[in-house]
């Protein structure tokens, strides 16, 4: 069993002491600021919730109270994943994508899907991937689960089984994924929205500019604000600049007043082409997307791996968004896991340290730190509706990371494999599944 470099008392009751946190996951953030906007702080445990925030040496431990000396390890809150695709993943070993570009993966995906994805199937993937992802650290998950009219009433069920048997261990959502022109068959969106709704999803789709995209549009948002469903839209993955389908969602929110129906907030991913656009058509989108009260995941290494990408030709432009100016106008926005080792994504291990730590380096997440260690934390459990996840506070669930590293140049720099990873208060198993534990779907 690996549990990580810490060893944590059996004690009901113990302290996290000289831990380094960035500030933005606390809600006590006035003492103990250090550079690159972290702190010092004793964090108290009591029977599996956390119980105090202090900064550190300022409160005397307690007797019963068992001292965790961290030496300025820091801590985090477990993340918070809000873009993966489970059914997708671990594809690559038997339908590897041919060429690496975005076409090479559809089609790739489209053929396994057709010879391979039994219910048997898609949860052995499914479940190997929820034990990667809670052996590094991730406390909620949102997937998106293709929902073609052949694949929908398998992989479904499937979904909610794994919901069921995760339970107290990933806080897992689900929306439902088609292209917008399978969307506006006749009869695709009322079953949609009903198998969603029945196995407790959202609805959604992959927009791009299509002849159907705005009676697509209009249709998705009326089944879903009827059927009382939220959305999740993949969008404008693409170089191409005149894919413009954000700021048509962005419209078509406003229109149907999204933001006054009570069902949270659309999130929409990807947004690739508004980084090939001219300033004034970002401007106009990004306007309208604040006003329509959007959140904005990137993901940036499935961006880069597809963008970009021709035979024999070093990719000038890398495909992720815009996230310091989505920011600047108040829009959510985060970062997130994307495709792991499926033919959209060859690589990726659904470890959101190294998505934050990619996505540092990438996006600029630095220079500095402020508050984006909220994009892989507590914006997108906000976005998501992951209640009380991506924050340490008092009354929260004690379900945290301790890394080895003391500071941004020491996490960032290495992969941080002997993490500790805690769950209610306890060290949790942090093994890694064996990829041989998949040989079987390959023979």
């Amino acid at each position: 069993m690996g549990s990580g470099f810490l060893a944590l008392p059996a004690a009901a009751q113990f302290r996290l002491m000289d831990a380094t946190v960035p500030a933005a996951l606390v809600d006590r953030r006035a003492d103990g600021l250090l550079r690159d906007d972290c702190l010092r702080a004793d964090i108290l445990v009591v029977d599996g919730l956390v119980a105090a925030v202090d900064p550190a040496g300022t409160v005397p431990t307690a007797p019963g109270v068992a001292p965790v000396l961290l030496d300025g390890s820091m801590v985090f809150p477990c993340f918070v994943d809000a873009h993966t695709h489970l059914d997708k993943g671990h594809i690559w070993p038997r339908t590897p994508n041919p060429d690496g570009t975005f076409p090479g993966a559809l089609a790739a995906v489209g053929e396994d899907r057709a010879r391979y994805w039994s219910a048997t199937d898609v949860e052995a993937r499914m479940t190997f991937a929820l034990q990667a992802a809670f052996a590094h650290g991730t406390a909620a998950i949102r997937t998106h689960i293709d929902s073609l009219p052949a694949q929908m009433d398998i992989s479904w069920p499937v979904l909610a089984a794994l919901r069921e048997t995760w339970r107290g261990r990933i806080d897992l959502q689900a929306s439902s994924l088609c292209g917008i022109d399978v969307a506006v068959e006749d009869g695709y969106l009322p079953r949609a929205a009903a198998t969603v709704a029945r196995f407790g999803g959202g609805l959604g789709c992959v927009t791009y500019m299509s002849p159907n995209l705005p009676a697509g549009l209009e249709a998705i948002f009326a089944v879903a604000r009827d059927a009382g469903l939220p959305l999740d839209f993949h969008v404008d993955e693409t170089m191409d600049p005149g894919a413009h389908s954000l700021r048509l969602i962005a419209e078509a929110a406003i229109r149907h007043r999204w933001s006054e129906a009570g069902l949270g907030r659309i999130v929409v991913g990807h947004c690739c082409s508004l980084s090939v656009q001219p300033e004034d058509e970002v401007a106009r989108t990004l306007d309208r997307v604040a006003a329509a009260g959007i959140a904005v995941v990137s993901l940036p290494m499935c961006n880069m791996y597809l963008q970009d990408r021709h035979p024999g030709r070093t990719p000038r432009r890398r495909g992720v968004t815009l996230l310091h100016e989505m920011k600047a106008r108040g829009i959510p926005v985060m970062v997130a896991s994307d495709n792991t080792r499926d033919p959209f994504y060859a690589y990726g291990d659904l470890d959101m340290l190294e998505t934050y730590r990619e996505a540092t380096r990438i996006l600029h997440f630095d220079h500095p730190v402020g508050d984006w260690p909220r994009a892989a934390t507590a914006t997108p459990a906000e976005a998501c509706g992951f209640a009380g996840r991506g924050r340490i506070a008092p009354g929260t669930a004690a379900d945290l990371i301790v890394f080895r590293g003391r500071s941004w140049t020491e996490l960032l720099s290495r992969p941080q494999s002997d993490r500790t990873v805690i769950r209610a208060g306890r060290a949790i198993d942090t093994t890694l599944p064996d990829y041989r534990d998949l040989d079987r779907l390959w023979s």
